[in-house]
């Protein structure tokens, strides 16, 4: 069974979806229909930009979803997933993949989803620190015993946990982490607290664009990040998405439940190999591979 992974903000990188727009009027289309839904020229930015324009939150998560949902339908008949799941961002990606969202009203929410977590980044000074060598657990009940806001946010992979907040609250945790055992605690530079609940004013926001949209019955599961289980219902998958801005990102446990579940190699369709990576943390052997075309 063929699982197919999208990535989220992180895996941007000045000249990504050139290949793409040279080798396929298809995405030539696609990009076109992207420009005018954004209203400006997000492929320039795409293909010529500096890491500084790519790092700006209006453009980096459309980019990113950009190269993934243009790389799938250029795909063609070869792209017949049996599952699908996306870190984060990537989620709304593998929901246009699996057709639970048309690839307009799909970029118009991750537009949406863009300016909304900004602002709300705007609003308290906040960030995310990078917890290596720890199990979860531990992670999670020194986050407790901060006096500030400050969470687990992103299980990543065994020993690999993203803890989210206000700055002190995140500098204090980190202090203790260190202090506990972290073989590394890091701060990382990013534009706030996501996947915490000072991203709450974004998921009200987010909320009501989602409530909006029509989700279809999905040709298959996804994998959602806040509950790490497969489903198809359009419902409950609109729900899980909204939740998904103050929610962790269970990716360890997506990836242990895709192979449970019987996926026998995982394919990572966008920019870079971040996901392929985590899949080797939780077995080594898996079978893992890049969407090309």
């Amino acid at each position: 069974m063929k699982a197919y992974v999208f990535p989220g903000q992180g895996a941007q990188f000045s000249g990504m979806g050139k290949d793409l727009y040279d080798s396929s009027d298809l995405a030539k289309k696609l990009f076109a229909q992207a420009n005018e839904i954004l209203g400006f020229d997000i492929q320039k930015i795409m293909f010529e930009g500096s890491d500084e324009e790519l790092k700006q939150t209006k453009v980096t998560q459309p980019a990113i979803f950009l190269h993934s949902t243009i790389l799938a339908a250029c795909l063609g008949d070869s792209f017949k997933p049996d599952m699908v799941a996306g870190h984060s961002l990537g989620e709304i990606s593998a929901l246009v993949a699996n057709q639970t969202l048309s690839f307009e009203d799909g970029l118009r929410l991750v537009s949406k989803r863009a300016m909304a977590m900004q602002a709300a980044c705007e609003a308290v000074p906040s960030t995310m620190a990078a917890i290596l060598g720890l199990e979860d657990h531990v992670v999670e009940d020194i986050c407790k015993s901060i006096d500030g806001i400050v969470v687990a946010a992103n299980y990543n992979c065994p020993g690999q946990l993203v803890i989210s907040g206000a700055i002190p609250a995140v500098e204090e945790a980190c202090t203790k982490l260190t202090e506990a055992g972290a073989k590394r605690a890091m701060i990382l530079q990013v534009g706030g607290a996501f996947h915490s609940p000072l991203m709450e004013p974004a998921r009200e926001e987010l909320a009501k664009a989602i409530e909006s949209t029509t989700f279809k019955t999905p040709v298959c599961p996804v994998y959602q990040n806040t509950i790490a289980k497969a489903v198809t219902d359009p419902n409950e998958i609109k729900l899980n998405l909204i939740d998904q801005l103050t929610a962790p990102v269970r990716w360890t446990q997506i990836m242990q439940q895709m192979i449970a579940d019987g996926a026998t190699e995982v394919i990572e369709v966008g920019p870079g190999k971040v996901l392929q990576g985590l899949f080797k943390k939780v077995d080594r052997a898996f079978p893992t591979s890049s969407a090309e075309i």
